[in-house]
Protein backbone atom coordinates (compact mmCIF):
# COMPACT_ATOMS: atom_id res chain seq x y z
CA UNK A 1 0.00 0.00 0.00
CA UNK A 2 2.82 2.34 1.03
CA UNK A 3 4.18 1.84 -2.69
CA UNK A 4 0.65 2.15 -4.12
CA UNK A 5 0.45 5.60 -2.48
CA UNK A 6 4.16 6.47 -3.58
CA UNK A 7 3.42 5.96 -7.46
CA UNK A 8 0.56 7.71 -6.89
CA UNK A 9 2.35 10.80 -5.28
CA UNK A 10 4.97 10.58 -8.26
CA UNK A 11 2.70 10.47 -11.20
CA UNK A 12 0.37 12.91 -9.75
CA UNK A 13 3.53 15.28 -9.13
CA UNK A 14 4.72 14.60 -12.36
CA UNK A 15 1.89 16.02 -14.00
CA UNK A 16 2.12 19.42 -12.29
CA UNK A 17 2.89 22.07 -14.49
CA UNK A 18 4.82 24.12 -11.11
CA UNK A 19 6.56 20.89 -10.74
CA UNK A 20 7.84 20.95 -14.26
CA UNK A 21 9.24 24.41 -14.41
CA UNK A 22 10.98 24.62 -11.00
CA UNK A 23 12.52 20.69 -12.44
CA UNK A 24 13.42 22.01 -15.53
CA UNK A 25 15.19 25.25 -13.72
CA UNK A 26 17.07 22.92 -11.51
CA UNK A 27 17.79 20.97 -13.93
CA UNK A 28 18.99 23.99 -15.86
CA UNK A 29 20.73 25.77 -12.98
CA UNK A 30 22.57 22.12 -11.91
CA UNK A 31 23.86 21.81 -15.74
CA UNK A 32 25.47 25.01 -16.29
CA UNK A 33 26.86 25.07 -12.46
CA UNK A 34 28.21 21.91 -13.35
CA UNK A 35 29.84 22.85 -16.41
CA UNK A 36 30.93 26.42 -14.94
CA UNK A 37 32.54 24.14 -12.27
CA UNK A 38 34.13 21.99 -14.22
CA UNK A 39 35.96 25.38 -16.22
CA UNK A 40 37.28 26.73 -13.68
CA UNK A 41 38.17 23.28 -12.35
CA UNK A 42 40.33 22.67 -15.26
CA UNK A 43 41.99 25.91 -15.47
CA UNK A 44 42.74 26.29 -12.00
CA UNK A 45 44.10 22.27 -12.06
CA UNK A 46 46.52 23.26 -15.05
CA UNK A 47 47.40 26.64 -13.37
CA UNK A 48 48.53 24.84 -10.26
CA UNK A 49 50.34 22.05 -12.16
CA UNK A 50 52.05 24.37 -14.37
CA UNK A 51 53.11 26.56 -11.23
CA UNK A 52 54.02 23.55 -9.36
CA UNK A 53 56.71 23.14 -12.36
CA UNK A 54 58.02 26.33 -12.77
CA UNK A 55 58.80 27.10 -9.17
CA UNK A 56 60.89 24.07 -9.01
CA UNK A 57 62.40 24.75 -12.06
CA UNK A 58 63.33 28.25 -10.58
CA UNK A 59 64.40 26.71 -8.17
CA UNK A 60 66.59 24.39 -9.56
CA UNK A 61 67.76 27.01 -12.46
CA UNK A 62 70.01 29.20 -9.57
CA UNK A 63 72.70 26.67 -10.19
CA UNK A 64 76.08 27.02 -8.10
CA UNK A 65 74.94 29.28 -5.22
CA UNK A 66 75.42 30.47 -1.70
CA UNK A 67 73.16 28.21 0.58
CA UNK A 68 71.69 31.26 2.47
CA UNK A 69 70.93 33.35 -0.83
CA UNK A 70 68.84 30.30 -1.80
CA UNK A 71 67.46 30.41 1.33
CA UNK A 72 66.29 33.64 0.62
CA UNK A 73 65.46 33.05 -2.77
CA UNK A 74 62.75 30.61 -1.63
CA UNK A 75 60.34 28.34 -3.43
CA UNK A 76 56.49 27.74 -3.09
CA UNK A 77 54.26 25.44 -1.94
CA UNK A 78 51.21 24.81 -3.85
CA UNK A 79 47.89 23.15 -2.83
CA UNK A 80 46.32 20.75 -5.58
CA UNK A 81 43.45 20.87 -6.74
CA UNK A 82 41.02 18.32 -4.77
CA UNK A 83 38.91 16.37 -7.26
CA UNK A 84 35.56 16.79 -5.56
CA UNK A 85 36.48 20.94 -4.99
CA UNK A 86 34.29 20.28 -8.31
CA UNK A 87 31.31 19.89 -6.13
CA UNK A 88 31.94 21.47 -3.99
CA UNK A 89 35.18 24.68 -3.52
CA UNK A 90 34.13 25.66 0.11
CA UNK A 91 36.04 28.26 1.60
CA UNK A 92 39.26 27.75 -0.79
CA UNK A 93 38.64 31.10 -2.55
CA UNK A 94 39.12 33.13 0.91
CA UNK A 95 42.39 30.83 2.29
CA UNK A 96 44.60 30.53 -0.98
CA UNK A 97 46.36 28.07 -2.32
CA UNK A 98 50.24 28.48 -2.46
CA UNK A 99 52.66 29.56 0.48
CA UNK A 100 56.39 31.56 -0.29
CA UNK A 101 58.67 29.68 1.91
CA UNK A 102 61.89 31.53 2.77
CA UNK A 103 64.08 31.94 5.89
CA UNK A 104 63.30 33.77 9.04
CA UNK A 105 59.47 33.95 7.99
CA UNK A 106 56.26 31.82 7.90
CA UNK A 107 54.20 33.25 5.19
CA UNK A 108 50.23 32.52 5.11
CA UNK A 109 49.01 31.08 1.72
CA UNK A 110 48.95 33.27 -1.06
CA UNK A 111 46.65 33.18 -4.32
CA UNK A 112 43.38 34.16 -2.51
CA UNK A 113 40.72 34.01 -4.97
CA UNK A 114 38.20 36.42 -3.81
CA UNK A 115 40.83 39.27 -3.23
CA UNK A 116 41.02 39.67 -7.01
CA UNK A 117 37.14 39.69 -7.53
CA UNK A 118 34.58 42.09 -7.59
CA UNK A 119 31.78 43.08 -4.33
CA UNK A 120 29.54 40.85 -6.92
CA UNK A 121 31.58 37.81 -5.22
CA UNK A 122 29.34 38.45 -2.45
CA UNK A 123 26.67 37.37 -4.06
CA UNK A 124 28.53 33.57 -4.40
CA UNK A 125 29.00 31.49 -7.29
CA UNK A 126 26.70 28.97 -9.04
CA UNK A 127 28.22 25.97 -7.74
CA UNK A 128 26.91 22.51 -7.27
CA UNK A 129 27.12 22.90 -3.81
CA UNK A 130 24.74 25.67 -4.00
CA UNK A 131 22.15 23.96 -5.59
CA UNK A 132 22.59 21.13 -3.23
CA UNK A 133 22.29 23.29 -0.33
CA UNK A 134 20.36 26.01 -1.17
CA UNK A 135 18.05 24.96 -4.16
CA UNK A 136 17.36 21.70 -4.07
CA UNK A 137 15.51 22.07 -0.43
CA UNK A 138 13.86 24.88 -1.83
CA UNK A 139 12.62 22.15 -4.59
CA UNK A 140 11.23 19.67 -1.77
CA UNK A 141 9.22 22.25 -0.28
CA UNK A 142 7.37 23.07 -3.52
CA UNK A 143 6.89 19.53 -4.34
CA UNK A 144 5.46 18.44 -1.25
CA UNK A 145 3.91 21.04 1.03
CA UNK A 146 0.53 20.11 -0.39
CA UNK A 147 1.10 16.49 0.05
CA UNK A 148 -1.27 16.04 2.45
CA UNK A 149 -3.01 19.39 2.97
CA UNK A 150 -4.25 18.78 -0.10
CA UNK A 151 -6.06 15.59 0.80
CA UNK A 152 -8.03 18.00 3.71
CA UNK A 153 -8.50 20.59 1.27
CA UNK A 154 -10.26 18.18 -1.47
CA UNK A 155 -11.67 15.71 1.12
CA UNK A 156 -9.69 12.53 -0.37
CA UNK A 157 -8.60 12.31 3.30
CA UNK A 158 -11.80 10.61 4.65
CA UNK A 159 -12.23 8.44 1.60
CA UNK A 160 -8.64 7.57 1.55
CA UNK A 161 -8.61 6.12 4.95
CA UNK A 162 -11.91 4.45 4.92
CA UNK A 163 -10.03 2.28 2.04
CA UNK A 164 -8.72 1.01 5.26
CA UNK A 165 -4.94 2.87 4.73
CA UNK A 166 -3.69 3.80 7.38
CA UNK A 167 -2.79 7.04 8.64
CA UNK A 168 1.28 6.20 8.74
CA UNK A 169 1.14 4.27 5.53
CA UNK A 170 -0.64 7.52 3.69
CA UNK A 171 2.39 10.13 4.92
CA UNK A 172 5.16 7.31 4.38
CA UNK A 173 3.83 6.69 0.99
CA UNK A 174 3.84 10.64 0.54
CA UNK A 175 7.20 10.94 1.83
CA UNK A 176 8.77 8.24 -0.52
CA UNK A 177 6.56 9.61 -3.27
CA UNK A 178 8.31 13.15 -2.64
CA UNK A 179 11.72 11.77 -1.58
CA UNK A 180 12.11 9.82 -4.72
CA UNK A 181 12.63 12.51 -7.74
CA UNK A 182 14.81 14.23 -5.08
CA UNK A 183 17.02 11.14 -5.20
CA UNK A 184 17.03 10.55 -8.54
CA UNK A 185 17.72 14.13 -9.42
CA UNK A 186 21.01 14.16 -6.73
CA UNK A 187 22.06 10.43 -7.78
CA UNK A 188 22.27 12.32 -11.21
CA UNK A 189 23.79 15.26 -10.72
CA UNK A 190 27.02 13.29 -8.78
CA UNK A 191 27.10 10.69 -12.23
CA UNK A 192 27.23 13.73 -13.86
CA UNK A 193 29.98 15.44 -11.98
CA UNK A 194 31.67 12.08 -11.72
CA UNK A 195 32.27 12.14 -15.39
CA UNK A 196 34.21 15.77 -15.21
CA UNK A 197 36.49 14.30 -11.96
CA UNK A 198 39.81 13.35 -12.53
CA UNK A 199 40.67 10.53 -10.28
CA UNK A 200 37.70 10.05 -8.69
CA UNK A 201 38.06 9.30 -4.96
CA UNK A 202 34.82 7.08 -4.49
CA UNK A 203 34.47 6.59 -0.79
CA UNK A 204 34.75 10.42 -0.37
CA UNK A 205 32.44 11.12 -3.17
CA UNK A 206 29.63 7.91 -2.34
CA UNK A 207 29.60 9.28 1.10
CA UNK A 208 28.92 13.09 0.25
CA UNK A 209 26.03 11.87 -1.65
CA UNK A 210 25.00 9.78 1.16
CA UNK A 211 25.05 13.23 3.16
CA UNK A 212 23.31 15.32 0.69
CA UNK A 213 20.67 12.87 1.15
CA UNK A 214 20.48 12.35 3.90
CA UNK A 215 19.99 16.12 4.30
CA UNK A 216 17.51 15.96 1.85
CA UNK A 217 15.52 12.94 3.55
CA UNK A 218 15.41 15.69 6.58
CA UNK A 219 13.90 18.43 4.87
CA UNK A 220 11.44 15.89 3.12
CA UNK A 221 10.40 15.07 6.52
CA UNK A 222 10.28 18.07 7.92
CA UNK A 223 7.77 19.47 4.42
CA UNK A 224 5.87 16.12 5.35
CA UNK A 225 5.23 17.27 8.97
CA UNK A 226 4.17 20.64 8.35
CA UNK A 227 1.92 19.87 5.59
CA UNK A 228 1.13 17.10 7.63
CA UNK A 229 -0.45 20.12 10.59
CA UNK A 230 -1.15 22.27 8.68
CA UNK A 231 -4.94 23.65 7.72
CA UNK A 232 -4.27 24.84 4.10
CA UNK A 233 -1.35 24.42 1.49
CA UNK A 234 -0.99 28.37 1.74
CA UNK A 235 -0.22 27.98 5.83
CA UNK A 236 2.26 25.06 4.73
CA UNK A 237 3.89 27.26 2.47
CA UNK A 238 4.78 30.26 4.49
CA UNK A 239 5.56 27.98 7.25
CA UNK A 240 8.51 26.05 5.66
CA UNK A 241 9.83 28.81 3.45
CA UNK A 242 10.29 30.43 7.26
CA UNK A 243 12.29 26.84 8.13
CA UNK A 244 14.12 27.43 4.82
CA UNK A 245 15.00 31.05 5.39
CA UNK A 246 15.96 30.50 9.02
CA UNK A 247 17.61 26.80 8.49
CA UNK A 248 19.87 27.82 5.91
CA UNK A 249 20.29 31.37 5.75
CA UNK A 250 19.47 33.05 9.18
CA UNK A 251 21.44 30.29 11.45
CA UNK A 252 25.02 29.82 9.24
CA UNK A 253 25.16 33.73 9.80
CA UNK A 254 24.46 33.97 13.15
CA UNK A 255 26.84 31.14 14.37
CA UNK A 256 29.06 32.82 12.25
CA UNK A 257 29.10 36.13 14.27
CA UNK A 258 28.51 34.94 17.41
CA UNK A 259 31.50 32.98 17.24
CA UNK A 260 33.58 35.66 15.86
CA UNK A 261 32.56 37.46 18.78
CA UNK A 262 33.46 35.15 20.85
CA UNK A 263 36.12 33.82 19.65
CA UNK A 264 37.45 36.24 17.93
CA UNK A 265 40.85 36.56 15.53
CA UNK A 266 43.94 38.92 16.45
CA UNK A 267 44.42 41.38 13.36
CA UNK A 268 47.01 40.74 10.85
CA UNK A 269 48.62 44.14 12.60
CA UNK A 270 48.35 42.75 16.22
CA UNK A 271 49.81 38.84 14.99
CA UNK A 272 52.97 40.30 13.43
CA UNK A 273 53.52 42.73 16.13
CA UNK A 274 53.05 39.48 18.85
CA UNK A 275 55.56 37.77 16.48
CA UNK A 276 58.49 40.79 16.14
CA UNK A 277 58.37 40.85 20.08
CA UNK A 278 58.90 37.20 20.92
CA UNK A 279 61.48 37.11 17.94
CA UNK A 280 63.78 39.86 19.52
CA UNK A 281 63.82 38.09 22.89
CA UNK A 282 65.64 35.18 21.17
CA UNK A 283 68.58 34.69 18.96
CA UNK A 284 68.80 36.48 15.54
CA UNK A 285 70.73 34.22 12.83
CA UNK A 286 72.06 37.88 11.50
CA UNK A 287 73.20 40.12 14.57
CA UNK A 288 76.43 38.48 15.92
CA UNK A 289 76.27 41.19 18.41
CA UNK A 290 72.71 39.97 19.71
CA UNK A 291 72.46 38.69 23.55
CA UNK A 292 71.26 34.77 22.59
CA UNK A 293 74.12 35.24 19.82
CA UNK A 294 77.03 35.90 22.13
CA UNK A 295 75.55 33.06 24.31
CA UNK A 296 75.51 30.78 21.71
CA UNK A 297 79.21 31.62 21.04
CA UNK A 298 80.32 30.90 24.45
CA UNK A 299 78.74 27.71 24.65
CA UNK A 300 79.75 26.61 20.99
CA UNK A 301 83.53 27.48 22.00
CA UNK A 302 83.08 25.79 25.67
CA UNK A 303 81.54 22.53 24.00
CA UNK A 304 84.45 22.08 21.13
CA UNK A 305 87.24 23.39 23.71
CA UNK A 306 88.77 25.94 21.42
CA UNK A 307 89.53 29.50 21.79
CA UNK A 308 88.22 30.86 18.71
CA UNK A 309 85.34 30.54 16.52
CA UNK A 310 87.96 30.06 13.41
CA UNK A 311 89.08 27.05 15.21
CA UNK A 312 85.98 25.18 15.00
CA UNK A 313 85.07 22.69 12.69
CA UNK A 314 82.41 24.09 10.89
CA UNK A 315 81.37 27.63 9.98
CA UNK A 316 79.82 29.22 12.99
CA UNK A 317 78.09 31.91 11.00
CA UNK A 318 75.60 29.56 9.41
CA UNK A 319 75.41 27.53 12.75
CA UNK A 320 73.81 30.83 14.51
CA UNK A 321 71.81 30.94 10.97
CA UNK A 322 70.37 27.41 11.87
CA UNK A 323 69.51 28.52 15.14
CA UNK A 324 68.10 31.51 14.44
CA UNK A 325 66.07 29.71 12.06
CA UNK A 326 65.12 27.12 14.72
CA UNK A 327 64.28 30.25 17.45
CA UNK A 328 61.31 31.81 14.93
CA UNK A 329 60.61 28.19 13.85
CA UNK A 330 59.31 28.10 17.65
CA UNK A 331 57.69 31.51 17.70
CA UNK A 332 56.00 30.92 14.57
CA UNK A 333 54.82 27.87 15.72
CA UNK A 334 53.90 28.82 19.10
CA UNK A 335 51.83 31.85 17.67
CA UNK A 336 50.00 29.94 15.14
CA UNK A 337 49.03 27.49 17.44
CA UNK A 338 47.20 30.20 19.09
CA UNK A 339 45.44 30.65 15.98
CA UNK A 340 44.45 26.97 15.98
CA UNK A 341 43.16 27.21 19.70
CA UNK A 342 41.08 30.10 18.18
CA UNK A 343 39.68 27.86 15.34
CA UNK A 344 39.31 25.21 17.49
CA UNK A 345 37.38 27.02 19.93
CA UNK A 346 35.21 28.72 17.37
CA UNK A 347 34.53 24.46 15.42
CA UNK A 348 33.29 23.46 18.79
CA UNK A 349 30.63 26.49 19.04
CA UNK A 350 29.70 25.48 15.60
CA UNK A 351 29.06 21.79 16.15
CA UNK A 352 27.01 22.91 18.93
CA UNK A 353 25.06 25.39 17.11
CA UNK A 354 24.68 22.76 14.48
CA UNK A 355 21.76 21.36 16.29
CA UNK A 356 19.96 23.86 15.57
CA UNK A 357 19.92 23.67 11.76
CA UNK A 358 20.77 20.61 9.65
CA UNK A 359 22.64 23.06 7.08
CA UNK A 360 25.63 23.35 8.94
CA UNK A 361 26.70 19.58 9.94
CA UNK A 362 25.80 18.93 6.17
CA UNK A 363 28.05 21.94 4.74
CA UNK A 364 30.60 21.14 7.17
CA UNK A 365 30.73 17.59 6.15
CA UNK A 366 30.22 18.75 2.32
CA UNK A 367 33.96 20.50 2.93
CA UNK A 368 35.55 18.23 4.58
CA UNK A 369 34.84 15.51 2.27
CA UNK A 370 35.93 17.67 -0.52
CA UNK A 371 39.08 18.70 1.03
CA UNK A 372 37.99 22.53 0.86
CA UNK A 373 37.33 23.34 4.67
CA UNK A 374 39.53 25.02 7.30
CA UNK A 375 41.02 21.95 8.67
CA UNK A 376 42.47 20.85 5.55
CA UNK A 377 44.23 24.68 4.90
CA UNK A 378 45.57 24.07 8.44
CA UNK A 379 46.74 20.80 7.70
CA UNK A 380 48.45 22.14 4.37
CA UNK A 381 49.94 25.10 6.23
CA UNK A 382 51.32 23.17 8.61
CA UNK A 383 53.15 20.64 6.19
CA UNK A 384 54.15 23.47 4.19
CA UNK A 385 56.03 25.11 7.48
CA UNK A 386 57.55 21.55 8.72
CA UNK A 387 58.90 21.51 4.33
CA UNK A 388 60.04 25.30 5.03
CA UNK A 389 62.31 24.58 7.87
CA UNK A 390 63.39 21.20 6.98
CA UNK A 391 64.82 22.96 3.77
CA UNK A 392 66.58 26.16 5.88
CA UNK A 393 67.95 22.65 7.76
CA UNK A 394 69.64 20.99 5.06
CA UNK A 395 70.97 24.51 3.47
CA UNK A 396 72.22 25.56 6.77
CA UNK A 397 74.39 22.16 7.51
CA UNK A 398 75.64 22.63 3.83
CA UNK A 399 77.03 26.13 4.69
CA UNK A 400 78.31 25.11 8.00
CA UNK A 401 80.45 21.92 6.97
CA UNK A 402 81.93 23.42 3.51
CA UNK A 403 82.72 26.87 4.63
CA UNK A 404 84.56 29.22 6.53
CA UNK A 405 83.64 31.40 9.15
CA UNK A 406 83.30 34.55 7.08
CA UNK A 407 83.19 32.82 4.08
CA UNK A 408 79.95 34.54 2.57
CA UNK A 409 81.07 34.17 -0.55
CA UNK A 410 80.89 30.21 -0.43
CA UNK A 411 79.20 28.88 -3.65
CA UNK A 412 77.37 25.26 -2.85
CA UNK A 413 77.28 22.97 -5.82
CA UNK A 414 74.34 23.19 -7.93
CA UNK A 415 73.69 19.76 -6.79
CA UNK A 416 72.44 20.88 -3.09
CA UNK A 417 69.44 22.36 -4.57
CA UNK A 418 67.95 18.95 -5.13
CA UNK A 419 68.72 17.71 -1.87
CA UNK A 420 65.68 19.80 -1.00
CA UNK A 421 62.44 17.74 -2.11
CA UNK A 422 59.59 19.00 -3.85
CA UNK A 423 56.77 20.15 -1.84
CA UNK A 424 53.85 17.53 -2.27
CA UNK A 425 50.63 17.71 -0.30
CA UNK A 426 48.95 14.97 0.86
CA UNK A 427 45.65 16.05 2.31
CA UNK A 428 44.15 13.76 5.50
CA UNK A 429 42.87 10.21 4.32
CA UNK A 430 38.82 9.14 4.03
CA UNK A 431 38.91 7.33 7.58
CA UNK A 432 41.06 10.60 9.52
CA UNK A 433 37.90 12.99 7.78
CA UNK A 434 35.38 10.97 9.33
CA UNK A 435 37.12 10.82 12.31
CA UNK A 436 37.18 14.99 12.51
CA UNK A 437 33.84 14.82 11.06
CA UNK A 438 32.19 12.37 13.53
CA UNK A 439 30.35 15.21 15.31
CA UNK A 440 28.40 16.34 12.48
CA UNK A 441 27.90 12.89 11.31
CA UNK A 442 26.63 12.28 14.93
CA UNK A 443 24.07 15.50 14.84
CA UNK A 444 23.02 14.61 10.99
CA UNK A 445 22.07 11.18 12.08
CA UNK A 446 19.95 13.01 15.03
CA UNK A 447 18.25 15.26 12.67
CA UNK A 448 16.90 12.77 10.73
CA UNK A 449 15.43 10.76 13.69
CA UNK A 450 13.76 13.54 15.17
CA UNK A 451 12.82 14.23 12.04
CA UNK A 452 10.78 11.18 11.44
CA UNK A 453 10.21 11.31 14.86
CA UNK A 454 7.63 14.63 14.01
CA UNK A 455 6.62 13.11 11.14
CA UNK A 456 4.76 9.39 12.39
CA UNK A 457 3.55 11.87 15.72
CA UNK A 458 2.00 14.22 12.84
CA UNK A 459 0.39 11.36 11.32
CA UNK A 460 -1.12 10.14 14.75
CA UNK A 461 -2.91 13.77 14.82
CA UNK A 462 -4.36 13.07 11.23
Amino acid sequence: MVFHIAKKEIRETARSGQFKWMLAIVVLLCTVAVFISQRNWEAKNIERKQATENARTLWLAQGATNPHNAAHYGTFAFKPQFPLSLIDPGVEKYTGVSIFLEAHSRNEADMVAAADQTGLSRFGDLTPDFILLFVIPLLIIVMGHRSVTREKEGGMLRIIKSQGVSNWQLVFGKWIGNFMPIAVLTAILFIISALFIENVEWPFLITMLLVYLAYFAIMNSLTLFISTISRSSGLAMVSLLTIWIVGCLAVPKIASSYTNDIYPYPTRVEFEASVAEDKSKGLDGHDPWNEASKKLEEETLKEYNVEKLEDLPFNFDALRMQKGEEHEAAVYFKHNERLKEIYESQTKVYRKLAVLSPFLPTRFMSMALANTDYATHWNFSDKAEKHRVEMQRILNTNFAENSKLGEWDYQADASLLNEVPDFAYEAPDFKQVLVAGQSNLLILSLWLVLSFGLLFYSSTRL
